[in-house]
Protein backbone atom coordinates (compact mmCIF):
# COMPACT_ATOMS: atom_id res chain seq x y z
CA UNK A 1 0.00 0.00 0.00
CA UNK A 2 1.06 3.18 -0.76
CA UNK A 3 1.66 6.10 1.81
CA UNK A 4 0.99 9.92 1.00
CA UNK A 5 3.83 10.57 2.63
CA UNK A 6 5.86 8.80 -0.31
CA UNK A 7 4.70 11.12 -3.10
CA UNK A 8 5.79 14.28 -3.45
CA UNK A 9 2.86 16.30 -2.37
CA UNK A 10 3.38 20.33 -1.14
CA UNK A 11 3.00 21.15 2.63
CA UNK A 12 -0.79 22.81 2.65
CA UNK A 13 -2.11 19.56 0.15
CA UNK A 14 -0.12 17.23 3.14
CA UNK A 15 -1.68 19.15 5.88
CA UNK A 16 -5.38 18.93 4.36
CA UNK A 17 -4.86 15.16 3.64
CA UNK A 18 -3.58 14.72 7.68
CA UNK A 19 -6.73 16.76 8.68
CA UNK A 20 -9.07 14.13 6.48
CA UNK A 21 -7.19 11.39 8.08
CA UNK A 22 -5.41 9.45 5.63
CA UNK A 23 -2.52 7.73 5.56
CA UNK A 24 -2.61 5.03 2.89
CA UNK A 25 -3.92 5.45 -0.77
CA UNK A 26 -6.91 3.18 -2.12
CA UNK A 27 -6.64 1.37 -5.36
CA UNK A 28 -7.57 3.95 -7.05
CA UNK A 29 -5.63 6.61 -5.73
CA UNK A 30 -2.86 4.49 -5.92
CA UNK A 31 -3.01 4.16 -9.52
CA UNK A 32 -4.17 7.67 -10.63
CA UNK A 33 -2.03 10.13 -8.23
CA UNK A 34 1.63 9.30 -9.92
CA UNK A 35 -0.06 9.76 -13.62
CA UNK A 36 -1.82 13.12 -12.43
CA UNK A 37 1.01 14.52 -10.69
CA UNK A 38 3.17 14.25 -13.74
CA UNK A 39 0.19 15.92 -15.65
CA UNK A 40 -1.12 13.06 -17.38
CA UNK A 41 -4.88 12.93 -18.20
CA UNK A 42 -6.53 10.22 -16.33
CA UNK A 43 -9.75 8.36 -16.59
CA UNK A 44 -10.45 5.94 -14.07
CA UNK A 45 -13.11 3.60 -13.25
CA UNK A 46 -13.20 2.43 -9.72
CA UNK A 47 -15.97 1.07 -7.59
CA UNK A 48 -17.82 3.50 -5.49
CA UNK A 49 -17.08 4.43 -2.32
CA UNK A 50 -13.26 3.78 -3.13
CA UNK A 51 -11.62 7.38 -3.02
CA UNK A 52 -12.10 8.55 -6.72
CA UNK A 53 -13.02 12.00 -5.21
CA UNK A 54 -9.69 12.86 -2.89
CA UNK A 55 -7.31 11.52 -6.00
CA UNK A 56 -8.56 14.80 -8.20
CA UNK A 57 -8.57 17.04 -5.72
CA UNK A 58 -4.97 15.98 -4.38
CA UNK A 59 -3.78 16.54 -8.07
CA UNK A 60 -5.95 19.66 -8.63
CA UNK A 61 -4.41 21.06 -5.34
CA UNK A 62 -0.86 20.36 -6.27
CA UNK A 63 -1.04 21.71 -9.77
CA UNK A 64 -2.52 24.97 -8.80
CA UNK A 65 0.11 25.24 -5.74
CA UNK A 66 3.25 24.36 -8.11
CA UNK A 67 1.97 26.87 -11.39
CA UNK A 68 2.15 30.23 -9.23
CA UNK A 69 -0.38 31.82 -7.04
CA UNK A 70 -3.94 33.05 -7.70
CA UNK A 71 -4.36 35.22 -10.65
CA UNK A 72 -5.54 38.66 -9.59
CA UNK A 73 -8.26 40.72 -11.79
CA UNK A 74 -9.29 36.80 -13.47
CA UNK A 75 -12.27 36.43 -10.34
CA UNK A 76 -14.85 35.32 -13.02
CA UNK A 77 -12.69 32.55 -14.39
CA UNK A 78 -12.02 29.66 -12.36
CA UNK A 79 -8.84 27.73 -12.42
CA UNK A 80 -10.79 24.16 -11.87
CA UNK A 81 -14.52 23.32 -13.19
CA UNK A 82 -15.80 20.17 -11.47
CA UNK A 83 -19.21 18.62 -12.74
CA UNK A 84 -21.26 16.24 -11.10
CA UNK A 85 -24.33 15.24 -12.20
CA UNK A 86 -26.42 15.44 -8.32
CA UNK A 87 -27.05 18.42 -5.85
CA UNK A 88 -26.02 16.15 -3.54
CA UNK A 89 -22.76 14.68 -5.03
CA UNK A 90 -21.92 18.56 -5.85
CA UNK A 91 -22.29 19.35 -1.79
CA UNK A 92 -19.88 16.33 -1.44
CA UNK A 93 -17.63 17.40 -3.58
CA UNK A 94 -17.53 20.74 -1.95
CA UNK A 95 -17.32 19.47 1.64
CA UNK A 96 -14.15 17.19 0.48
CA UNK A 97 -12.71 19.83 -1.20
CA UNK A 98 -12.89 22.28 1.94
CA UNK A 99 -11.45 19.84 4.08
CA UNK A 100 -8.39 19.00 1.65
CA UNK A 101 -7.57 22.47 0.76
CA UNK A 102 -8.14 24.05 3.96
CA UNK A 103 -4.58 25.33 4.19
CA UNK A 104 -4.91 26.22 0.75
CA UNK A 105 -5.35 30.08 -0.34
CA UNK A 106 -8.02 28.66 -2.57
CA UNK A 107 -11.52 29.78 -3.31
CA UNK A 108 -13.69 27.14 -3.24
CA UNK A 109 -17.10 27.35 -4.79
CA UNK A 110 -20.44 25.18 -5.35
CA UNK A 111 -23.51 25.81 -7.60
CA UNK A 112 -26.80 23.74 -8.00
CA UNK A 113 -30.28 23.87 -8.20
CA UNK A 114 -32.73 23.82 -5.32
CA UNK A 115 -31.53 27.00 -3.49
CA UNK A 116 -31.35 30.35 -3.58
CA UNK A 117 -30.44 31.63 -7.45
CA UNK A 118 -29.34 35.23 -6.86
CA UNK A 119 -27.23 34.80 -3.91
CA UNK A 120 -25.50 31.28 -5.83
CA UNK A 121 -24.80 33.87 -8.21
CA UNK A 122 -23.77 36.60 -6.59
CA UNK A 123 -21.03 34.09 -5.08
CA UNK A 124 -20.13 33.39 -8.14
CA UNK A 125 -19.77 36.80 -9.63
CA UNK A 126 -17.24 37.31 -6.97
CA UNK A 127 -14.88 34.81 -7.95
CA UNK A 128 -13.50 31.68 -7.16
CA UNK A 129 -10.82 29.13 -7.82
CA UNK A 130 -12.47 25.81 -7.69
CA UNK A 131 -15.74 25.46 -8.83
CA UNK A 132 -18.33 22.86 -8.34
CA UNK A 133 -21.35 22.60 -9.96
CA UNK A 134 -24.06 20.53 -11.77
CA UNK A 135 -24.38 21.04 -15.79
CA UNK A 136 -27.86 22.47 -15.62
CA UNK A 137 -27.02 25.76 -13.44
CA UNK A 138 -23.68 25.59 -14.53
CA UNK A 139 -25.24 26.87 -17.79
CA UNK A 140 -27.64 28.88 -16.62
CA UNK A 141 -24.83 31.33 -15.10
CA UNK A 142 -22.33 30.51 -17.93
CA UNK A 143 -25.29 32.09 -21.09
CA UNK A 144 -25.63 35.23 -18.40
CA UNK A 145 -21.67 35.70 -18.37
CA UNK A 146 -21.72 35.43 -14.79
CA UNK A 147 -18.44 33.35 -14.89
CA UNK A 148 -16.23 32.46 -18.51
CA UNK A 149 -14.60 28.87 -18.32
CA UNK A 150 -11.53 30.53 -20.87
CA UNK A 151 -8.81 30.19 -18.25
CA UNK A 152 -9.75 26.53 -17.02
CA UNK A 153 -6.65 24.91 -16.31
CA UNK A 154 -8.37 21.42 -14.28
CA UNK A 155 -11.39 19.70 -15.59
CA UNK A 156 -13.07 17.06 -13.55
CA UNK A 157 -16.09 14.84 -14.58
CA UNK A 158 -17.27 12.92 -12.33
CA UNK A 159 -19.97 9.92 -11.99
CA UNK A 160 -19.75 10.49 -15.91
CA UNK A 161 -21.89 7.32 -16.57
CA UNK A 162 -24.32 9.02 -14.49
CA UNK A 163 -24.34 11.70 -17.21
CA UNK A 164 -25.67 9.81 -19.68
CA UNK A 165 -28.09 7.74 -17.45
CA UNK A 166 -29.90 11.79 -16.11
CA UNK A 167 -30.12 12.86 -19.73
CA UNK A 168 -27.04 15.60 -19.05
CA UNK A 169 -24.79 14.69 -22.20
CA UNK A 170 -25.87 17.46 -24.23
CA UNK A 171 -25.48 20.09 -21.42
CA UNK A 172 -22.18 18.37 -20.24
CA UNK A 173 -21.07 18.62 -24.22
CA UNK A 174 -22.21 21.99 -24.01
CA UNK A 175 -19.92 23.39 -21.52
CA UNK A 176 -16.99 21.41 -22.52
CA UNK A 177 -16.88 22.76 -26.03
CA UNK A 178 -16.01 26.42 -24.46
CA UNK A 179 -13.32 25.17 -22.23
CA UNK A 180 -9.49 25.69 -23.24
CA UNK A 181 -8.70 23.00 -25.88
CA UNK A 182 -7.52 19.48 -24.32
CA UNK A 183 -3.64 19.88 -24.46
CA UNK A 184 -4.16 23.40 -22.48
CA UNK A 185 -5.34 21.50 -20.09
CA UNK A 186 -5.34 18.97 -17.53
CA UNK A 187 -8.63 16.68 -17.55
CA UNK A 188 -10.05 13.66 -15.15
CA UNK A 189 -13.17 11.88 -15.63
CA UNK A 190 -14.19 9.60 -13.04
CA UNK A 191 -16.84 6.91 -13.38
CA UNK A 192 -18.12 3.54 -12.11
CA UNK A 193 -18.29 2.31 -15.38
CA UNK A 194 -16.63 2.77 -18.54
CA UNK A 195 -18.77 2.10 -20.82
CA UNK A 196 -18.35 3.00 -24.83
CA UNK A 197 -19.97 6.16 -25.11
CA UNK A 198 -18.32 7.21 -21.56
CA UNK A 199 -14.88 6.29 -23.45
CA UNK A 200 -16.18 8.76 -26.19
CA UNK A 201 -16.02 11.38 -24.09
CA UNK A 202 -12.53 10.89 -22.90
CA UNK A 203 -11.68 10.47 -26.85
CA UNK A 204 -13.31 14.16 -27.92
CA UNK A 205 -12.25 16.10 -24.62
CA UNK A 206 -9.12 14.32 -23.29
CA UNK A 207 -5.76 14.65 -23.86
CA UNK A 208 -4.53 10.88 -24.78
CA UNK A 209 -5.27 10.22 -21.08
CA UNK A 210 -4.56 6.87 -19.37
CA UNK A 211 -6.93 4.62 -18.61
CA UNK A 212 -7.41 3.00 -15.25
CA UNK A 213 -9.70 0.62 -14.20
CA UNK A 214 -9.45 -1.15 -10.55
CA UNK A 215 -11.77 -3.52 -10.26
CA UNK A 216 -12.10 -6.16 -7.71
CA UNK A 217 -13.31 -10.38 -8.27
CA UNK A 218 -16.91 -9.07 -7.34
CA UNK A 219 -18.93 -5.64 -8.61
CA UNK A 220 -20.46 -5.17 -5.21
CA UNK A 221 -17.97 -3.76 -2.56
CA UNK A 222 -16.38 -6.88 -1.09
CA UNK A 223 -17.12 -6.20 2.64
CA UNK A 224 -20.46 -5.67 2.52
CA UNK A 225 -22.29 -9.23 4.39
CA UNK A 226 -25.30 -9.42 1.76
CA UNK A 227 -28.62 -11.30 3.00
CA UNK A 228 -31.89 -11.46 1.19
CA UNK A 229 -35.38 -12.56 3.20
CA UNK A 230 -38.72 -13.95 0.92
CA UNK A 231 -41.67 -12.18 2.45
CA UNK A 232 -45.13 -11.10 1.57
CA UNK A 233 -46.20 -7.99 1.03
CA UNK A 234 -48.23 -7.77 4.12
CA UNK A 235 -45.29 -8.92 6.36
CA UNK A 236 -42.75 -6.41 4.76
CA UNK A 237 -42.97 -3.88 7.44
CA UNK A 238 -43.24 -5.98 10.66
CA UNK A 239 -39.89 -7.94 9.41
CA UNK A 240 -38.75 -4.45 8.54
CA UNK A 241 -39.56 -3.08 12.21
CA UNK A 242 -38.03 -6.30 13.85
CA UNK A 243 -34.76 -6.48 11.61
CA UNK A 244 -34.47 -2.78 12.82
CA UNK A 245 -34.95 -3.27 16.35
CA UNK A 246 -32.09 -6.51 16.02
CA UNK A 247 -29.66 -5.84 13.95
CA UNK A 248 -28.15 -1.61 14.66
CA UNK A 249 -28.69 1.98 15.34
CA UNK A 250 -28.23 3.56 11.75
CA UNK A 251 -30.35 2.61 8.28
CA UNK A 252 -30.42 3.75 4.80
CA UNK A 253 -33.88 2.33 3.35
CA UNK A 254 -34.52 2.42 -0.29
CA UNK A 255 -37.48 2.40 -2.13
CA UNK A 256 -38.14 3.17 -5.81
CA UNK A 257 -41.05 5.26 -5.44
CA UNK A 258 -41.26 8.82 -3.89
CA UNK A 259 -44.92 7.39 -2.98
CA UNK A 260 -43.55 4.83 -1.11
CA UNK A 261 -40.41 6.63 0.46
CA UNK A 262 -42.76 8.66 2.21
CA UNK A 263 -45.47 6.00 3.60
CA UNK A 264 -42.42 4.25 4.56
CA UNK A 265 -41.29 7.76 6.44
CA UNK A 266 -45.02 7.72 8.23
CA UNK A 267 -45.18 3.99 9.06
CA UNK A 268 -42.06 4.17 10.95
CA UNK A 269 -42.20 8.00 12.62
CA UNK A 270 -45.95 5.69 14.16
CA UNK A 271 -43.59 3.11 15.19
CA UNK A 272 -41.52 4.74 17.27
CA UNK A 273 -38.27 5.72 14.95
CA UNK A 274 -36.74 8.73 14.20
CA UNK A 275 -36.94 8.39 10.08
CA UNK A 276 -36.57 11.19 7.08
CA UNK A 277 -37.29 10.66 3.46
CA UNK A 278 -35.46 12.62 0.55
CA UNK A 279 -36.84 12.54 -2.56
CA UNK A 280 -36.43 14.31 -6.10
CA UNK A 281 -39.31 16.83 -5.03
CA UNK A 282 -37.61 17.51 -1.51
CA UNK A 283 -36.68 21.47 -1.20
CA UNK A 284 -33.53 21.63 -1.01
CA UNK A 285 -32.57 23.19 1.81
CA UNK A 286 -34.65 20.59 3.91
CA UNK A 287 -32.78 17.77 1.82
CA UNK A 288 -29.51 19.04 3.13
CA UNK A 289 -30.69 19.62 6.62
CA UNK A 290 -31.89 15.75 6.31
CA UNK A 291 -28.56 14.79 5.13
CA UNK A 292 -26.31 16.43 7.65
CA UNK A 293 -28.32 15.16 10.47
CA UNK A 294 -28.40 11.57 9.09
CA UNK A 295 -24.65 11.91 8.82
CA UNK A 296 -23.95 13.30 12.11
CA UNK A 297 -25.43 10.71 13.78
CA UNK A 298 -28.57 13.25 14.80
CA UNK A 299 -31.02 11.30 12.41
CA UNK A 300 -30.38 7.11 12.76
CA UNK A 301 -32.99 6.30 9.84
CA UNK A 302 -32.97 7.86 6.62
CA UNK A 303 -35.63 6.49 3.56
CA UNK A 304 -34.14 7.59 0.19
CA UNK A 305 -35.11 6.67 -3.40
CA UNK A 306 -31.73 6.65 -5.87
CA UNK A 307 -31.39 10.37 -5.90
CA UNK A 308 -29.05 9.40 -2.80
CA UNK A 309 -27.64 5.78 -4.15
CA UNK A 310 -24.72 7.46 -5.76
CA UNK A 311 -21.63 9.79 -5.07
CA UNK A 312 -22.43 10.32 -0.95
CA UNK A 313 -19.84 9.56 1.69
CA UNK A 314 -21.73 8.85 4.73
CA UNK A 315 -19.92 7.77 7.44
CA UNK A 316 -20.86 4.40 9.90
CA UNK A 317 -24.29 3.47 7.79
CA UNK A 318 -24.53 0.25 9.34
CA UNK A 319 -27.40 -1.28 7.41
CA UNK A 320 -28.55 -0.88 4.09
CA UNK A 321 -32.08 -2.23 3.67
CA UNK A 322 -33.76 -2.34 0.00
CA UNK A 323 -37.32 -2.36 0.57
CA UNK A 324 -37.77 -2.70 -3.30
CA UNK A 325 -35.11 -4.56 -5.28
CA UNK A 326 -34.29 -1.82 -7.97
CA UNK A 327 -35.04 -2.17 -11.28
CA UNK A 328 -31.94 -1.55 -12.57
CA UNK A 329 -28.81 -4.22 -11.71
CA UNK A 330 -26.51 -1.51 -11.96
CA UNK A 331 -28.71 0.93 -9.25
CA UNK A 332 -28.72 -1.72 -6.79
CA UNK A 333 -24.71 -1.93 -6.55
CA UNK A 334 -24.26 1.72 -5.58
CA UNK A 335 -27.26 1.29 -3.09
CA UNK A 336 -25.59 -1.17 -1.32
CA UNK A 337 -22.07 0.97 -1.42
CA UNK A 338 -23.53 3.26 1.04
CA UNK A 339 -22.25 1.43 3.69
CA UNK A 340 -18.89 -0.50 4.12
CA UNK A 341 -16.70 2.66 2.92
CA UNK A 342 -13.37 3.23 2.62
CA UNK A 343 -13.07 -0.38 4.23
CA UNK A 344 -15.64 -0.95 7.03
CA UNK A 345 -17.79 -3.41 7.06
CA UNK A 346 -21.51 -3.16 6.63
CA UNK A 347 -24.53 -5.00 6.28
CA UNK A 348 -27.17 -4.97 2.89
CA UNK A 349 -30.50 -6.33 3.13
CA UNK A 350 -33.08 -6.80 0.82
CA UNK A 351 -37.04 -7.16 1.53
CA UNK A 352 -38.37 -9.85 -1.32
CA UNK A 353 -41.95 -9.41 -2.21
CA UNK A 354 -43.61 -10.74 -5.10
CA UNK A 355 -43.33 -7.60 -7.23
CA UNK A 356 -39.00 -7.45 -6.05
CA UNK A 357 -38.48 -10.86 -6.98
CA UNK A 358 -38.84 -10.12 -10.63
CA UNK A 359 -36.03 -8.12 -10.43
CA UNK A 360 -33.76 -10.47 -8.49
CA UNK A 361 -32.52 -12.56 -11.30
CA UNK A 362 -31.17 -10.07 -13.40
CA UNK A 363 -29.56 -8.51 -10.14
CA UNK A 364 -28.01 -11.38 -9.14
CA UNK A 365 -26.47 -11.91 -12.89
CA UNK A 366 -24.82 -8.61 -13.09
CA UNK A 367 -22.99 -9.58 -9.54
CA UNK A 368 -22.11 -11.90 -10.47
CA UNK A 369 -23.46 -14.42 -7.34
CA UNK A 370 -26.29 -15.04 -5.78
CA UNK A 371 -27.07 -13.35 -3.11
CA UNK A 372 -27.46 -15.53 0.35
CA UNK A 373 -31.17 -16.15 1.88
CA UNK A 374 -32.59 -16.08 5.41
CA UNK A 375 -35.67 -17.14 6.42
CA UNK A 376 -36.91 -15.31 9.45
CA UNK A 377 -38.17 -16.77 12.34
CA UNK A 378 -41.91 -15.65 13.57
CA UNK A 379 -40.29 -13.40 17.06
CA UNK A 380 -38.61 -11.43 14.14
CA UNK A 381 -41.96 -10.01 12.87
CA UNK A 382 -43.19 -7.21 15.30
CA UNK A 383 -46.82 -6.10 14.92
CA UNK A 384 -47.23 -2.72 13.29
CA UNK A 385 -49.14 0.15 15.27
CA UNK A 386 -51.87 1.25 12.74
CA UNK A 387 -53.05 4.58 12.04
CA UNK A 388 -55.94 5.77 12.96
CA UNK A 389 -58.92 6.85 11.27
CA UNK A 390 -58.19 10.71 11.54
CA UNK A 391 -54.92 9.85 10.31
CA UNK A 392 -55.83 7.60 7.38
CA UNK A 393 -58.50 10.17 5.85
CA UNK A 394 -55.84 12.91 6.50
CA UNK A 395 -53.23 9.97 4.55
CA UNK A 396 -55.74 10.24 1.75
CA UNK A 397 -56.27 13.88 1.41
CA UNK A 398 -52.43 14.48 1.04
CA UNK A 399 -51.93 11.53 -1.24
CA UNK A 400 -54.55 12.97 -3.33
CA UNK A 401 -53.30 16.37 -3.41
CA UNK A 402 -50.27 15.53 -4.59
CA UNK A 403 -51.82 13.30 -6.96
CA UNK A 404 -53.68 16.37 -8.65
CA UNK A 405 -50.80 18.87 -8.11
CA UNK A 406 -48.49 16.52 -10.36
CA UNK A 407 -51.52 15.93 -12.95
CA UNK A 408 -52.02 19.74 -13.39
CA UNK A 409 -48.15 20.30 -13.83
CA UNK A 410 -48.00 17.58 -16.16
CA UNK A 411 -51.07 19.05 -18.38
CA UNK A 412 -49.04 22.07 -18.39
CA UNK A 413 -50.33 23.84 -15.33
CA UNK A 414 -53.88 24.42 -17.44
CA UNK A 415 -56.49 22.95 -15.07
CA UNK A 416 -55.38 25.62 -11.92
CA UNK A 417 -55.61 24.22 -9.09
CA UNK A 418 -54.65 20.25 -9.98
CA UNK A 419 -56.57 19.48 -13.44
CA UNK A 420 -59.36 17.78 -11.79
CA UNK A 421 -61.38 16.07 -14.32
CA UNK A 422 -65.09 16.33 -12.42
CA UNK A 423 -65.46 12.46 -12.15
CA UNK A 424 -64.92 11.69 -15.76
CA UNK A 425 -63.19 8.91 -16.94
CA UNK A 426 -61.92 10.54 -20.18
CA UNK A 427 -59.89 13.21 -20.77
CA UNK A 428 -60.85 16.83 -19.49
CA UNK A 429 -62.25 19.61 -22.22
CA UNK A 430 -60.41 22.78 -21.79
CA UNK A 431 -63.38 24.87 -22.44
CA UNK A 432 -66.02 25.74 -19.88
CA UNK A 433 -69.31 23.03 -20.27
CA UNK A 434 -72.06 25.67 -20.21
CA UNK A 435 -69.93 27.86 -23.35
CA UNK A 436 -70.54 26.09 -26.49
CA UNK A 437 -67.18 26.26 -29.01
CA UNK A 438 -67.87 29.10 -31.60
CA UNK A 439 -66.83 28.34 -35.20
CA UNK A 440 -65.03 31.58 -35.93
CA UNK A 441 -65.08 32.97 -39.23
CA UNK A 442 -62.64 32.98 -42.64
CA UNK A 443 -61.46 29.21 -41.07
CA UNK A 444 -59.53 29.72 -38.65
CA UNK A 445 -59.61 26.75 -36.21
CA UNK A 446 -62.46 26.83 -33.52
CA UNK A 447 -62.02 26.13 -29.57
CA UNK A 448 -62.28 22.13 -29.76
CA UNK A 449 -59.08 20.84 -30.81
CA UNK A 450 -58.44 17.17 -31.66
CA UNK A 451 -56.94 16.67 -27.89
CA UNK A 452 -60.40 17.19 -26.57
CA UNK A 453 -61.77 14.30 -28.43
CA UNK A 454 -63.18 16.16 -31.70
CA UNK A 455 -62.79 14.88 -35.19
CA UNK A 456 -59.86 16.26 -37.16
CA UNK A 457 -59.91 19.04 -39.13
CA UNK A 458 -60.18 17.79 -42.07
CA UNK A 459 -63.27 16.57 -41.37
CA UNK A 460 -65.12 19.70 -39.84
CA UNK A 461 -64.29 21.22 -42.87
CA UNK A 462 -66.38 19.20 -44.72
CA UNK A 463 -69.39 19.07 -42.05
CA UNK A 464 -69.19 22.95 -42.16
CA UNK A 465 -72.16 23.22 -44.31
CA UNK A 466 -74.57 21.78 -42.01
CA UNK A 467 -76.50 24.26 -40.42
CA UNK A 468 -77.16 22.60 -36.80
CA UNK A 469 -74.80 23.71 -34.29
CA UNK A 470 -71.93 21.54 -33.39
CA UNK A 471 -72.21 19.71 -30.25
CA UNK A 472 -69.75 20.67 -26.92
CA UNK A 473 -66.56 18.66 -27.47
CA UNK A 474 -66.63 18.85 -30.76
CA UNK A 475 -68.03 15.02 -31.22
CA UNK A 476 -70.19 15.30 -34.68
Amino acid sequence: MMEFSTLDLPVPVMEGIRDAGFVTATPIQEAALPLALRGKDVAGQSQTGTGKTAAFLISAFTRMIREGEIRSGHGSEPRVLIIAPTRELVVQIESDARLLGKHTPFRILSVYGGIDYNKQREALAAGCDVLVGTPGRLIDYLKQHIWSPRRVEILVIDEADRMFDMGFIADLRFILRRLPPPERRQSFLFSATLSFRVLELTWEFMNNPSQITIMPQQKTAERVEQTLYHVGREEKFPLLLGLMRREGDRFLIFSNTREEARRLEDRLIRNGWDARAITGDVDQKRRLKIMNDFKEGVLPVLVATDVASRGLHIEAVSHVINWDLPQDPEDYVHRIGRTARAGAAGRAVGLVDEASALNLEAIEKFIGQKIPVEWAEDDLFVPEIKPSAEERRRFAEERRARFEARRGFDRGGRHGGGGRDRGRSGPATHHAPHQPPVQPAGGARDGASASDGGPPRRRRRRGRGGGGPRPEGGNA
